[in-house]
C-alpha cells in the first residue's frame, strides 16, 4: 500500500483540507487515490445515516468509487474524544481490524490517503491511540502543523513523538490558521530543519476551499 497517514498537531489544524489537496494533486495527475477517515467523532444525521462531514469531503475528493462506510467504519455523533464517543455507543475501536479493512479496501488504488483523528496521541481506546493506528497501517507520515502562537512547540514535540513510535515522517505542511499570524517564512526557516523531514508547503488562511480553487501545488516530489 503506497501512501501516507496524515497527522496534525492538534485538532482543528487542517487536516481534512490538507489531505483534499493531495488528493486533488494526485487525481489531476491521472492517480487512482483511495481516502480514508478511519474514525470520526462529531457527525450528523444525514437521511437516517450519521455522516462524518470530513469523511464526506473525502469521499468527494478521491476517485476510487467507495462508498462511506469504507471510509469511514467508525463514525460517532458525538464531538468528544473518540475513546468516549466509542464507550457510549457501547463500541470499541479493533485498531487491528481497521488496519486490514483498509489494506483490503485501498488494493488496486495508485496512492492512499488516510486521515488521523485529533492529535498523534489522540485516544482511539483505553490503552491505545492514532499512533498505534499508523503503525498498523505502516504508512509514512505527514504532519500538518496548524500555525498560529505556539505552533514551533506544538510541532517540534509532534515530530518527536512520530519518531519516537517507529513511525516515518515524511513531510509536514503548514496551515494558517491564525489569519493574524506572521511569521510564516520564519516558521520555516525553523522547523524545516529542526523536523527533520521536507516542508511540503503553506496552505494560506481563507476560505476552506480558496487553495484548491486557486491550484495550490505542495511539493509532493520531495516526500520521503
Amino acid at each position: 500500500m503506497r501512501g501516507w497517514f496524515v497527522a496534525g498537531t492538534d485538532t482543528g489544524v487542517g487536516k481534512t483540507y490538507c489531505c483534499e489537496l493531495l488528493i486533488g494533486q494526485l487525481v489531476a495527475e491521472a492517480k487512482n487515490v483511495a481516502a480514508f477517515k478511519p474514525v470520526a467523532s462529531g457527525a450528523t444525521v444525514l437521511d437516517g445515516k450519521v455522516r462524518n462531514d470530513d469523511a464526506l469531503r473525502l469521499m468527494r475528493a478521491a476517485n476510487s468509487g467507495l462508498h462511506y462506510e469504507d471510509i469511514n467504519p467508525y463514525c460517532f455523533a458525538d464531538p468528544i474524544s473518540p475513546h468516549w464517543a466509542a464507550a457510549k455507543a457501547g463500541m470499541i475501536i479493533d485498531i487491528p481490524r481497521l488496519a486490514i479493512h483498509i489494506h483490503a479496501k485501498a488494493r488496486g488504488a495508485d496512492f492512499t490517503i488516510v486521515e488521523g483523528v485529533g492529535g498523534w496521541y489522540a485516544p482511539l481506546t483505553e490503552n491505545e491511540t492514532a499512533a498505534d493506528l499508523a503503525q498498523a497501517l505502516g504508512l509514512p507520515v505527514i504532519l500538518v502543523v496548524g500555525l498560529r502562537v505556539g505552533c514551533l512547540n506544538h510541532a517540534l514535540l509532534t515530530a518527536d513523538a512520530i519518531v519516537s513510535s517507529g513511525a516515518l515522517l515524511a513531510g509536514w505542511i503548514g496551515n494558517v490558521i491564525d489569519p493574524d499570524y506572521g511569521n510564516v517564512a520564519e516558521t520555516e526557516a525553523y522547523l524545516t530543519p529542526r523536523l527533520g523531514a521536507p516542508y511540503l508547503g503553506i496552505v494560506p488562511y481563507g476560505p476552506s476551499d480558496a487553495a484548491l480553487k486557486a491550484g495550490l501545488r505542495l511539493e509532493l516530489g520531495k516526500l520521503k
